[in-house]
């Protein structure tokens, strides 16, 4: 089959170039059209339920909605987590579904789950599942800054002029809005007056619905017309509100003007943005959809954005402080770089080795044709073009021109043989590469089929590498075809005339390599002792190597998170941010803006308390800092804030905090979950485990997220007082709500904008615990009596929010680790808590965060790597139809690791899952290697020829191959290694552990393998002196 594919190739060579053409063209257009992103999308099929309960307490949402809806969706298929925090006001419940689960049809199930039980949820509950985007969507973030603008201008400005342009631009899911006011229409009863006019909130509700309405009556007939009758009364200024009758006299009516002030407010907020130390600010997030093109999507907001500032006001600018687009580009330029460089340096090489620039360019030719067919492969698969997929393209730069060196290194040695001259030119080329045709395909399908097991990798490791193993088996199943059609047909045009002689470089090395040769096949027992001598230092160095799940990718942002005390006001959080930004910026010169978010966002995707807050640190350019690296300027930050009483606080990454959500549902190394029932308990434990944890070296930051201390002021209603005096718990409550929460009672339509009207009571009652116990409530005959008659009022401290997992009640420790292996830490306080912490019955521990995917990680790879290594194993029995020389072949693999743990621990970095998938490339060509040496071995045997000879003689002549395969391998990675953009910690670890792995197994390929074809390569029978 092979032998008739070159037949055709160089038969039909105006094809064949024709196909390449269009090869070329197909793979740029598909360049073109290939998504582009920072990274690979790592989310899970995960589908999140966002619900509003104004006014109710985290206890009673877990208690009200949480438990009933969890009840509810626990028995979902191919459902693999659920989990949920309940807060004031707000329940976010997050189920994941198992890897591969349609998310089209996971939205549909938890949907129908959902319709079914909202009859049955308290009324004013509203929400539902929130935006199709993943952990990647947050795109985009700005605020709007200008004095010329009222904070509730602004928000008006976000939600009704730039969000609605936004969301129409393609791919993105939604535009969240954060800070400043939300206009409303508000209506602040005057108690006294209610109380004269024996008016009650209930009735002035109604009067307030009743007379917002616009309706149709239907069609009256006017001769040959019709008219269409329209009923208009709905409300559309506060006049319209004031002149509302809500009881009297027919002589003397009650209007709404007369027990209650209408004027503008605001709805109750949840959160806030501060921006510079400058006070409050609007901030806009934009999130894309799931699958979405983050290149085009970032072009299209800031192509839409451009459009609308020319519409605001002069002193009104829209300020970007992050854009993935920066990202994308840092992320894609530094591989690029990386791959540029490669492919220079693969040329020189080959032009080191080959001698001839006709030959070296001939081979170099595949570099391009490879990588555009593989864009094909990609836009076929629908991968994107991000940081993986190109570093997978970067890694195999250096194996894809070895199936072409061998080709046309055979071929230019039939062409300059002069023996053969007689022959047609294209008859020898066909010779020359119908012989190598099959050690090509074999060596190339050994490299792919290490690859293959990396596509069963699971959770966040396969995601972001099965891109890297797609790419590179792309490639080199694209360098194989191509090297055995469009290559020959390349090496035809060759001149007639061309030297086969070694090259200076070639034949110096040659001169050393001969005698030491020698030497060693005189030395075999101190050759094999130094050999034992380096594996036992690889183990004994491989104890000493940390291990860790995944090195932490520098994006380049950089977000504090800061926790205050629980009971914290939302204005004094915000006044407090604002301070701590003022002190930051005063301090550390590196930071040219900050932006902070407290509480939770517009959406709830975010559902944080008021003491917690993300602040976004705008950076200056690298070359102005004071300092020398990002290390650095965070020992800086931390020792500012260490300063600042009664503040915790953390440092994370845009992408790295949300990811982290998504994975374990916290942000940090380690997640120690404690389990059960009792609230008091679980805390009790999680302070317990803080105290051991924070004694461990390589502790940094552990913190449990406050949970208790925020202070409830408790109304028990006494049903029988109540009752007494004809009111209802259900009475009392609307109340209360419209007093402090505010009550929402309908919309106000102003055009395309809609405007809450809501009643809400004056500052005074919510600023004072003492008036809101006095507060006077009418009574039906008219009367009123104060709270405290009808409710037992007691200040209680409770929980500020309840964590909830697989249906059980949850508290998180989290810790992160620095300076120290992830395993190693975990190990030492895995023993310290269980000695030290007493876990009640019922109550149970669970490690998870980053440690909880490392431990996943290894135990695939403990299954991926053996199975790697029994395909190597079959492929070398089928192509040596010898066990003895298949596992001759094998041994070099112990080498190739000797040397990748030696670099490793070298170079300090730890084993992660990067670095194992460096182990499992360096099996691919540490295997090449060995094959390309016993082949040649077994064709000198075959002939005849003494083992000795054949040692010799086969080791000297595939001393080129051997070094070209390994150097070119090798130096196609050194641009990886000292590459510094984003992403580069991951591919570093990878590229270390090849070129170290390459090193020693070359080394022993040519000296250690003649030594070991020599005594085991055949049977004692047949062997020949």
């Amino acid at each position: 089959m092979l032998n008739k594919l070159i037949q055709f190739s160089l038969t039909q060579r105006l094809i064949i170039l024709l196909l390449s053409t269009l090869v070329i063209a197909g793979g740029w257009i598909s360049f073109g059209n290939t998504p582009i992103d920072a990274f690979p999308d790592v989310s899970t099929t995960q589908v999140k339920i966002i619900l509003k309960a104004p006014g109710m307490t985290p206890e009673e949402i877990e208690q009200r909605i949480t438990a009933i809806i969890e009840v509810e969706m626990l028995g979902l298929p191919n459902q693999s987590m659920l989990r949920s925090i309940s807060k004031y006001a707000l329940t976010d419940i997050t189920i994941d579904f198992e890897e591969g689960t349609d998310i089209y049809w996971a939205r549909q199930q938890v949907s129908e789950r959902l319709n079914a039980i909202m009859e049955d949820l308290p009324v004013g509950v509203s929400g539902g599942i929130a935006p199709m985007t993943t952990p990647l969507g947050e795109m985009f973030m700005f605020t709007i800054d200008g004095d010329s603008m009222t904070l509730m201008e602004k928000r008006s400005l976000l939600d009704w002029v730039i969000r609605p342009a936004l969301r129409g631009v393609p791919g993105v899911a939604d535009v969240n809005a954060l800070g400043g006011l939300v206009k409303t229409f508000q209506i602040t009863p005057n108690n006294s007056a209610l109380m004269a006019q024996n008016i009650t909130i209930s009735e002035l509700i109604a009067a307030i619905e009743d007379n917002n309405k616009n309706d149709g009556a239907g069609r009256l007939n006017e001769g040959e017309e019709v008219l269409l009758v329209r009923t208009s009364g709905s409300i559309t200024a506060i006049s319209d509100i004031e002149n509302i009758i809500v009881g009297g006299s027919l002589n003397e009516p009650v209007r709404v003007s007369d027990v209650a002030t209408v004027g503008i407010g605001a709805i109750t907020r949840y959160g806030g943005v501060t921006a510079g130390g400058n006070g409050e600010a609007v901030e806009g997030l934009v999130l894309s959809l799931r699958g979405a093109n983050a290149q085009d999507v970032v072009l299209g907001i800031n192509e839409k954005l451009a459009e609308i500032e020319k519409s605001l006001p002069n002193d009104i600018k829209i300020n970007v402080f992050y854009d993935r687009g920066m990202l994308i580009d840092k992320a894609i330029g530094s591989v690029s770089t990386a791959l540029g460089e490669a492919i220079i340096l693969v040329l020189i090489l080959l032009l080191v080795f080959l001698g001839d620039i006709r030959v070296a360019l001939t081979v170099a030719m595949i570099l391009p044709l490879a990588a555009l067919a593989t864009f094909i492969w990609m836009n076929r698969f629908g991968m994107s073009a991000n940081l993986m997929s190109l570093g997978g393209l970067a890694i195999a730069i250096g194996i894809l021109v070895d199936a072409a060196v061998v080709v046309v290194e055979n071929i230019v040695t039939y062409l300059s043989d002069e023996k053969d001259n007689k022959h047609p030119r294209l008859h020898l080329i066909y010779r020359a590469v119908c012989e190598v045709s099959l050690p090509v395909t074999s060596g190339m399908l050994i490299i792919i089929i290490v690859f293959l097991p990396l596509l069963s990798l699971q959770g966040l490791e396969g995601k972001l590498f099965s891109p890297v193993a797609l790419t590179i088996v792309f490639a080199l199943t694209s360098s194989l075809i191509l090297s055995l059609t469009v290559i020959p047909v390349l090496a035809s045009y060759l001149p007639k005339k061309i030297s086969h002689s070694e090259t200076k470089f070639v034949s110096f090395v040659q001169k050393k390599y001969v005698p030491l040769l020698s030497w060693s096949l005189e030395n075999t027992q101190k050759i094999t002792m130094a050999s034992g001598v380096l594996l036992v230092a690889a183990l004994l160095v491989y104890i000493q190597v940390g291990k860790t799940f995944m090195p932490t990718m520098d994006e380049g942002d950089v977000i504090i998170q800061w926790e205050k005390l629980p009971s914290v006001t939302l204005e004094k959080s915000i006044e407090m941010d604002n301070r701590i930004q003022q002190i930051l910026m005063k301090n550390i010169p590196e930071i040219s803006s900050m932006v902070a978010r407290v509480g939770s966002d517009e959406i709830g995707l975010d559902p944080m308390g008021l003491n917690e807050t993300d602040g976004f640190l705008v950076l200056k350019e690298q070359e102005d800092w004071t300092v020398d690296t990002k290390e650095e300027l965070l020992a800086n930050i931390s020792d500012v804030l260490a300063d600042i009483p009664g503040v915790s606080f953390n440092f994370t990454q845009p992408i790295e905090m949300r990811v982290s959500e998504m994975l374990t549902g916290v942000r940090g190394d380690i997640a120690i979950k404690i389990f059960g029932e009792d609230q008091d308990q679980l805390n009790n434990i999680g302070e317990q485990l803080i105290t051991i944890l924070q004694e461990i070296d390589g502790a940094d930051n552990v913190y449990k997220p406050a949970n208790e201390g925020a202070q409830y002021l408790r109304l028990t209603v006494d049903t029988m007082a109540a009752g007494r005096l004809e009111l209802s718990v259900d009475e009392i409550s609307e109340v209360l709500r419209s007093q402090i929460e505010g009550l929402n009672v309908g919309l106000v339509y102003e055009g395309a904008r809609r405007t809450p009207l809501v009643i809400k009571g004056a500052d005074d009652i919510r600023n004072s615990p003492a008036d809101f116990e006095n507060l006077q409530i009418t009574l039906p005959q008219g009367r009123s009596v104060p709270l405290s008659m009808v409710a037992k009022i007691e200040r209680v401290a409770g929980p500020v929010s309840v964590q909830r997992e697989k249906g059980s009640r949850m508290v998180v420790v989290i810790a992160n680790v620095k300076n120290r292996d992830l395993v190693g830490f975990v190990e030492e306080a895995r023993e310290l808590a269980a000695t030290n912490v007493n876990l009640p019955s019922g109550y149970t521990l669970e490690w998870g965060g980053q440690f909880e995917n490392q431990q996943r990680a290894a135990t695939r790879l403990g299954i991926v790597v053996p199975v790697a290594l029994g395909l190597i194993f079959l492929l070398l029995f089928v192509t040596f139809k010898s066990i003895r020389q298949a596992l001759l072949v094998l041994s070099n693999i112990p080498f190739a690791m000797t040397g990748g743990i030696i670099a490793l621990w070298f170079s300090g970095e730890y084993l992660s899952v990067p670095a194992s998938v460096g182990f499992i490339a360096l099996l691919g060509i540490a295997v090449l290697n060995g094959v390309v040496m016993v082949s040649y071995f077994n064709q000198l045997y075959a002939l005849g020829k003494p083992i000795t000879d054949v040692i010799t003689e086969g080791a000297t002549r595939r001393l080129r191959p051997v070094l070209m395969t390994a150097c070119i391998a090798a130096f196609g990675l050194v641009p990886l290694l000292f590459a510094t953009g984003p992403g580069s910690e991951i591919q570093r670890p990878l590229a270390i552990v090849v070129i170290g792995g390459l090193v020693t197994s070359t080394l022993l390929t040519l000296i250690l393998l003649p030594i070991l074809y020599r005594k085991f390569g055949h049977n004692h029978q047949e062997k020949r002196s």
